[in-house]
């Protein structure tokens, strides 16, 4: 406002020299210019390239607080949402807890145990809660992600994918997969990216076990990981169903779960929380997959 006020204060000066000038008792002389065809297309190139300056000045101007304001909203939506998970995350916890007592009496004075020392009503109850809970943990994780520092250390992740591998091959059902891990060995191995260790285990362990869950037994789930210039590929691939072509666009949006992932037990923020990780370090991860042969999910690092 200020600034378009001062932007008038010529036009202003300018009216009250010419009302001055007509009406004041002064000489009013004519002034003529004369000027050769050179100086005169000189004289409109040099008016058309201010012209031109002080437009394009404006539109960046305009640009530059159009972007300032698109990020605060951004920032702004960001933090109220952040807000509203760790609020949720906070009122789900006592609930949870409480159901996970009730179900503990239950348990002692209810229906006959099943082989598996449960009875299986109270069992099926309490797998929910166990969701419900992992859903809130990883809401509240992933609402963290965006704001918490990072612990950057130079990570091995030749070691790191091993680990992964080790610890996902103990999930249920990873024994009836074909498992494989590629890495290179000559004429150098990986190279070291600077991260945090937890956070990167978290993310490809995410992606490991999404792959181990959502193909069936006899499928083959390989960890691929190559050095591409400045940056370390890692890619986790698998001959699962596959995601249809439509579905593809909203992989990694909080709680999305595809046709082929209904029914299949997870939290759905495996991918969003991986996708987190990875932009924090500044890296991308990207996706493909056709339906009925399999998912690859590409991880790209920067080596610093």
């Amino acid at each position: 406002m200020r600034r378009g006020l001062w932007s008038g204060l010529p036009l202003v000066i300018g009216v009250l020299l010419f009302l001055v000038w007509r009406r004041a008792p002064l000489p009013d002389p004519v002034l003529f210019v004369r000027a050769d065809l050179a100086t005169t297309v000189l004289l409109i190139g040099m008016a058309g390239s201010a012209l031109w300056g002080a437009v394009a000045l404006a539109i960046r101007s305009v640009n530059r607080r159009w972007s300032g304001e698109v990020a605060n909203l951004r920032r702004e939506q960001g933090e109220a949402h952040r807000r509203f998970v760790r609020r949720l995350e906070h009122e789900l916890k006592n609930p949870v807890t409480a159901i996970r007592a009730g179900l503990a009496n239950l348990s002692l004075v209810t229906e006959p145990a099943t082989p598996e020392g449960q009875p299986p009503g109270i069992a099926a109850v309490r797998s929910q809660v166990d969701r419900l809970a992992r859903l809130g943990a990883d809401l509240r994780k992933l609402a963290d992600l965006e704001t918490i520092p990072l612990e950057r250390e130079p990570v091995d992740l030749t070691e790191l994918l091993h680990q992964v591998l080790e610890d996902a091959s103990a999930r249920p059902g990873a024994s009836e997969r074909r498992v494989r891990l590629s890495l290179p060995e000559a004429p150098w191995p990986l190279p070291c990216i600077a991260g945090d260790h937890d956070l990167l285990f978290l993310a490809f362990y995410n992606l490991v076990d999404n792959a181990l869950k959502f193909s069936h037994p006899g499928d083959t789930v390989e960890v691929r990981g190559f050095e591409d210039g400045r940056w370390v590929v890692v890619i986790v691939a698998d001959t699962g169903p596959g995601i249809a072509a439509d579905e593809l666009p909203h992989l990694g949006e909080e709680l999305f779960r595809g046709a082929n992932a209904r029914g299949t037990e997870g939290s759905g923020l495996g991918l969003a929380l991986a996708r987190a990780v990875v932009a924090r370090h500044g890296g991308d991860l990207s996706v493909s997959s056709r339906p009925g042969e399999g998912t690859a999910v590409s991880v790209r690092l920067p080596v610093h």
